[in-house]
């Protein structure tokens, strides 16, 4: 048998469906503005590292700037692998943004991520820490064309972090651009390549700015070229790789992203509050104790995805070559 309903109690149910339509209406509206609830930023690393005290400089002033509270959140495992599991998961709304480096780009390159290049969104970027090529100051080489000679001549040893890291990369497509071999000698960290370099087991290195700037400054350490399109400003008399006819460049870049369908107007807002924040005396110092400044390193949304697309099709080809896959 079919129950009618009570014409006074239909009208109650549309009565609550329009108030409660309007509830939502309007809970929407509210939060029409943006941002305001907590920003999180996922690093892939563990607490304290580079990419971890970055990531808290550059909270510093964009909370100010953005109004609203930033939390940097730790998911580390597999070369950034686990902290895209993790902003995958996350709504694309511009409350998760995911701190970025070449590390990321590889792992995808490899496949060896949920992510794939088109899902990711530039919104700025933090930090552009070009690789010098460095010898021992007492070294005989004064000049990349000294070095270029030397390694035609022999293969030399160079010195990187990781076998299949940015700068070994970067050593490589110098080595097919200006046609000579090399041996590539991993070590765990960057004192240790100099500190083989000033005994004599290695012949070259290639360091980032912020980690052989003491080094060139005291004269420990001689640097022959920056690898970048033009000279440093704070390295005025050190030529780059590009006026020397190699037009090979290799930077640590560190920046920030978000998942493609994040609207476009959150990734504006974003991009213009993380800029505005890193170009406060805050970041700028941070950067200047690093021989950076704000005006090499800090770029907004066009410049950064830009750079990415194009870091990532390197990172493509050099994973192929150099045979990480």
């Amino acid at each position: 048998m079919r129950t009618l309903v009570p014409y006074y109690r239909l009208k109650i149910l549309v009565f609550a469906s329009v108030i409660l339509g309007l509830s939502t209406v309007a809970g929407l509206a509210a939060d029409e503005k943006f941002p305001s609830d907590t920003i999180k930023v996922v690093i892939h690393t563990t607490y304290g590292g580079g990419t971890d005290i970055t990531a808290r400089m550059m909270t510093m002033q964009t909370r100010k700037v953005l109004d609203v509270d930033m939390q940097v959140m730790s998911k580390s495992g597999g070369s950034g692998a686990k902290a895209h599991q993790y902003v995958e998961s996350q709504p694309k709304d511009g409350y998760t943004m995911l701190a970025l480096t070449q590390s990321h780009l590889y792992t995808i390159a490899r496949g060896k991520s949920v992510l794939k290049i088109d899902d990711l969104v530039g919104v700025a970027r933090a930090m552009d820490d070009p690789t010098f090529i460095t010898v021992n100051a007492k070294s005989d080489i004064k000049t990349i064309e000294d070095l270029i000679a030397a390694s035609k001549a022999k293969p030399l040893s160079w010195g990187v972090s990781v076998l299949g890291s940015t700068e070994h990369i970067g050593l490589a497509q110098l080595a097919e651009a200006a046609g000579f071999d090399y041996k590539a000698v991993p070590f765990e960290s960057g004192g240790q390549m100099v500190n083989a370099l000033m005994s004599g087991a290695i012949d070259a290195t290639l360091p980032n700015v912020s980690e052989a700037r003491s080094q060139i400054m005291d004269g420990t350490l001689r640097a022959l070229v920056v690898m970048a399109p033009k000279r440093l400003s704070g390295y005025p008399d050190i030529p780059s790789t590009y006026e020397k006819g190699f037009e090979v460049d290799c930077s640590t870049t560190r920046g920030y992203a978000v998942l493609k369908g994040t609207p476009d107007d959150r990734v504006k807002i974003l991009s213009d509050g993380l800029v505005k924040g890193m170009s406060g005396d805050v970041f700028k110092n941070y950067l200047a104790s690093s021989g950076l400044t704000v005006e090499e390193s800090v770029a907004g949304h066009d410049v950064w995805d830009a750079q990415i697309k194009k870091e990532y099709a390197k990172a493509v080809l050099a994973v192929e070559k150099l045979g990480f896959k």
